[in-house]
């Protein structure tokens, strides 16, 4: 009989999240063994993807995989349909919310803009109450934002993938009307996973679609945003301005023209920090180690084909 309670925390790299990930396993029942003895592997450390396929193949006994992240970069091109995966799905939404909120009062309230003067500056800005907003993406970012946002009666439209209601938005559209679904939008936020369906879908056309007076706020991955196109759209005007937690290439390198606009803010991926990550992870570990003890479904699983 399989003993489930076997299970692989990998690699040590990352000596916090390795303690913090190793304790949340023994805390719901499991006991933590190298790959070769394990039957499931928790992997310790997003920026060690390289590392990722030698752990794997070392434990041919694993079952189910948990990433870490919500988004699997790095990782898509070892899945397959012999493991069961999961990921971060969910876990950092809350935080990540957050993000957006920031994001839209600084964009509205012309923040980036107010930040670089040196001088009394004329004033303009715009509500955030009663907004029209439209956001890419239905996953758990978007639920926690469509709770947060509320108050503020915005008129929100969520694009996605499958034509299906998403609570809190006021219009659903799929992705092949997404400029339709930008054309009155004072702010457009990406909230996406990063897949060859959504690589670079704010571009030159997208951006052409935005009114003058919207504002761009990227906090799904910088793949999303072809970067010359909006350095254009900043540039000429096309669109007011842009918000980026995320950006492409990323880190984005001194001198790049993006860092030089004062319409543009930029953010070094804080929309979740480690600080205020580990703690969601340790969680979400330890509810699917007791899942997986007791055989119950997992959260977090990953559509091997659709690739999230």
């Amino acid at each position: 009989m399989t003993d489930r309670r076997l299970i692989a925390v990998e690699p040590s790299s990352r000596p916090e999240m390795h303690a913090a990930l190793t304790d949340a396993v023994q805390a719901a029942g499991g006991t933590v063994v190298p790959p070769e003895d394990a039957r499931a592997l928790i992997f310790a450390d997003p920026g060690a993807a390289e590392v990722f396929p030698a752990i794997l193949a070392a434990g041919p006994h694993i079952e189910w995989v948990q990433l870490p992240y919500a988004g699997i970069d790095g990782f898509g091109n070892h899945l397959d349909d012999t493991h069961l995966w999961t990921c971060g799905k969910g876990v950092y939404a809350e935080p990540v919310a957050e993000w957006i909120m920031a994001a839209l009062l600084a964009a509205f309230r012309s923040l980036p803009h107010y930040a670089r003067a040196t001088r009394w500056p004329e004033q303009f800005g715009q509500n955030l109450l009663g907004a029209r907003l439209t956001v890419l993406g239905a996953g758990g970012i978007t639920e926690s934002f469509l709770r947060l946002i509320a108050p503020w009666n915005c008129q929100v439209t969520v694009v996605r993938r499958q034509d299906q209601p998403v609570r809190g938005a006021d219009r659903v559209v799929t992705l092949d009307r997404l400029s339709e679904a930008v054309a009155d939008a004072d702010a457009v936020i990406v909230a996406l996973s990063l897949t060859d369906a959504t690589r670079g879908i704010i571009n030159r056309t997208t951006l052409a679609a935005m009114p003058s007076h919207a504002w761009l706020c990227n906090v799904g991955r910088g793949g999303h945003v072809v970067t010359d196109d909006l350095v254009d759209a900043l540039t000429t005007g096309a669109i007011a301005g842009a918000v980026l937690d995320v950006t492409d290439p990323e880190p984005l390198p001194d001198g790049h023209p993006l860092w030089g606009l004062d319409n543009c803010l930029i953010t070094p991926h804080v929309g979740n920090t480690p600080a205020m990550g580990l703690p969601l992870l340790a969680r979400r570990v330890a509810d699917n180690t007791r899942r997986w003890i007791a055989g119950e479904d997992l959260i977090g699983t990953i559509n091997v084909h659709a690739g999230y």
